[in-house]
């Protein structure tokens, strides 16, 4: 017994003698360097392009450089399982749109990661789709689409930007709930598929909204319906999809992400920060220029939401049999 309070009087003077050691296990302060948000995408596309409009005012807030990496290949899934196997330290964040996060996961017989193990920390936009139709085809509104699809079974072709594309699987979200059949057309890219739709060779696709905006406006497409669930206020008179056709809901979103077991603390602050910005006059500007809504949400907001977008696009792609190849 002696001996053992002896051991705990010369603890205690150690600490008393030297203070700076009783926090020695204490966490060090975030952020000390520069921070890697890496994207999954090539530059110059939405996804490269939200992390960039938030990054500069994120640097003021933090007082260290964010560089943007752009580790496009793969469906996403290159860019996935490099944060995957990142530091949980907050220096290596992840930009990405679904189907590194909600999709690939069901889409893949295999990952080399598991994204429901990622960190969520917010989500930065949601950018509706919009069916766009070529104006050779007879169908002015939804209505009149699906009654042209059911007398026509397989005539009508739809664009997607590849196989397990939200354009593609919200088109396969449509087609099984309105009990039509049209024929997918996959492309590598968004620009491909939507220079044959004007060009006519294929009939509908998904798209962008701001690209719908803008070729509903010169009357190179008509614009039948957004796929978000209510209407949109660059587009007053198109109607959501679900007025029509209810649970055809398919809204592209774009969330930041930290390699798993990240610390609260830095994800918290994380979270509140670009919250912060998400609220400014100037981000408001620019995301509504794109056709997109800013969020800012909670880690838990967002954990919630990846669930069901998970369920959702798990049940589409099973129903539906699609397949990557």
């Amino acid at each position: 017994m002696k001996f053992f309070n002896r051991i705990c009087f010369f603890s205690a003077s150690l600490l008393l003698l030297n203070p700076l050691w009783a926090h020695a296990q204490a966490p060090a302060p975030w952020p000390t360097k520069p921070i890697k948000i890496i994207v999954p995408n090539p530059a110059g596309g939405s996804a490269d392009l939200f992390p960039r409009l938030i990054a500069e005012s994120l640097m003021t807030k933090l007082g260290q450089t964010i560089v943007i990496e752009n580790k496009a290949g793969a469906a996403g899934n290159i860019a996935a399982e490099f944060l995957y196997n990142s530091e949980p330290d907050g220096y290596t964040l992840m930009a990405a749109p679904p189907p590194t996060l909600s999709i690939n996961l069901s889409l893949y017989p295999k990952l080399n990661y598991d994204p429901t193990k990622f960190v969520p920390i917010t989500i930065l936009s949601l950018v509706p789709n919009a069916l766009m139709v070529h104006p050779t085809v007879p169908a002015n509104t939804v209505q009149e689409l699906i009654a042209y699809a059911k007398a026509n079974p397989g005539k009508i072709s739809y664009a997607s930007q590849g196989n397990g594309s939200t354009a593609h699987l919200t088109a396969e979200l449509f087609k099984q709930k309105t009990s039509t059949q049209m024929v997918h057309v996959p492309y590598k890219g968004d620009a491909p598929a939507m220079a044959d739709l004007l060009a006519g060779h294929v009939n509908v696709m998904f798209g962008n909204v701001a690209q719908a905006s803008a070729h509903l406006k010169t009357g190179k497409l008509k614009v039948l319906a957004v796929t978000s669930s209510k209407r949109i206020n660059s587009m007053p008179n198109i109607p959501a999809m679900q007025e029509i056709v209810p649970g055809v809901v398919a809204v592209a979103w774009f969330a930041m992400v930290a390699p798993p077991k990240t610390p609260t603390a830095i994800v918290n602050r994380l979270s509140g920060l670009i919250a912060e910005i998400l609220r400014t006059p100037e981000i408001a500007k620019r995301f509504a220029e794109i056709g997109a809504e800013p969020v800012g949400n909670t880690p838990d907001e967002m954990a919630q939401w990846m669930r069901e977008d998970i369920e959702r696009w798990r049940t589409v792609i099973k129903t539906g049999g699609v397949t990557i190849d």
